[in-house]
């Protein structure tokens, strides 16, 4: 069995072991028909593929699943098919258009709960991505002047992938901009991509709430972290941390940043540094960091992180997770948070680090 191959299983196989349990615990169930299948949904994100009538049941028919990890794009599938798209149709209709995709609002691809799932157009869809977003962002100035004529920006992207985005018009943009403004204001907001961050960080700069910040402290002196879900959020250790500087407090911290040196350090295991560097406006420090751990199957039948240090075989660094953080210096602290929250190919964060850093 391949590394790659391995990593797929145990990821199935953690994946089901922690939420065999939830298959059960619901409290909706709908029907629907997608791409000539029926299908049954529960509001916990898991399906059901009926078996074909007069047809011997296939191995995936008449079981409740929440779906088979695809390790190369971070979807849940059942049969080759996209789960969050089954479910979307259970719960709010047929997507509008066939361009209409099905947008996880809090960016985790396993997250296929009905609440979590809205139909978006091709333009919102690539908008929330944080790569586009972020080209949008370095060509354009901002999201919101694309938005107010996409028109003006014809010929002004080197990738021809991205020209239709100029054509679409300027209603389009418009009616876009509006409903992701919404979606900032409601109690759902956009969080882990830049437009997100874009829309929600400045509503809360134009009416800051009488709130915590949005940091916790963390073991190491000198260090906080950026809250993901909740303020439960357990504390790390980022051992790389500066503890005596002067100057420049981020440029300090890039200093201590080897390549090889523990970033970060939790309950499973270390994340090393890969590379770091500024973004444009030197606010922020960019790390792209990979694990030092891989989960292997023990006697008891159980995964257990295990360093790569102790690994008979070599693994290559490809093979392992690899983790996008941004470090900013607030309060006398430095705040450590990830860049995108979810599921990311290794690929697609050292291009979103590159966007992060282009202007050096």
């Amino acid at each position: 069995m391949t590394h790659l191959i391995l990593k797929e299983h145990l990821t199935e196989k953690r994946f089901n072991s922690l939420n065999m349990a939830d298959l059960q615990d619901f409290k909706q169930e709908s029907e629907c028909i997608y791409k000539s299948e029926r299908y049954s949904v529960r509001d916990n994100g898991a399906v059901l593929r009926h078996s074909l009538e007069r047809k011997r049941p296939r191995p995936t028919d008449n079981n409740w699943t929440f779906g088979k990890l695809n390790i190369k794009t971070g979807y849940l599938e059942i049969a080759s098919e996209r789960v969050h798209r089954i479910v979307a149709t259970a719960f709010h209709g047929e997507a509008p258009t066939k361009e209409h995709v099905a947008d996880h609002i809090d960016t985790n691809r396993q997250n296929n709960r009905p609440v979590n799932l809205r139909w978006v157009t091709r333009l919102e869809n690539i908008l929330l991505n944080p790569i586009t977003a972020r080209r949008i962002e370095l060509i354009c100035g901002s999201v919101e002047e694309f938005l107010a004529d996409p028109s003006k920006f014809r010929d002004k992207f080197p990738d021809p992938n991205y020209e239709w985005m100029c054509a679409v018009s300027a209603e389009e943009a418009q009616i876009s901009l509006k409903r992701m403004l919404s979606w900032a204001k409601s109690d759902k907001p956009l969080q882990g991509g830049s437009l997100g961050e874009w829309i929600y960080n400045r509503e809360i700069t134009e009416n800051p709430p009488a709130a915590l910040p949005n940091y916790i402290i963390s073991k190491t002196p000198n260090a906080a972290q950026r809250v993901i879900f909740n303020f439960e959020d357990k504390p790390n250790e980022y051992p790389s941390t500066p503890q005596v500087f002067e100057g420049d407090p981020l440029t300090a911290y890039n200093e201590c940043l080897i390549k090889g040196a523990v970033f970060f350090r939790n309950h499973n295991g270390e994340y090393v540094v890969v590379k770091s560097g500024f973004s444009k406006d030197k606010r922020i420090l960019c790390i792209l960091t990979r694990a030092n751990y891989v989960y292997r199957e023990q006697k008891n039948g159980e995964w257990q992180p295990v360093p790569v240090a102790e690994l008979p075989e070599k693994v290559s660094d490809k093979e392992l997770s690899h983790s996008l953080a941004i470090v900013t210096y607030e309060d006398g602290l430095f705040v450590h948070g990830k860049a995108e929250t979810g599921f990311h190919p290794t690929e697609e964060l050292e291009e979103l680090f590159d966007d992060y850093i282009q202007g050096l």
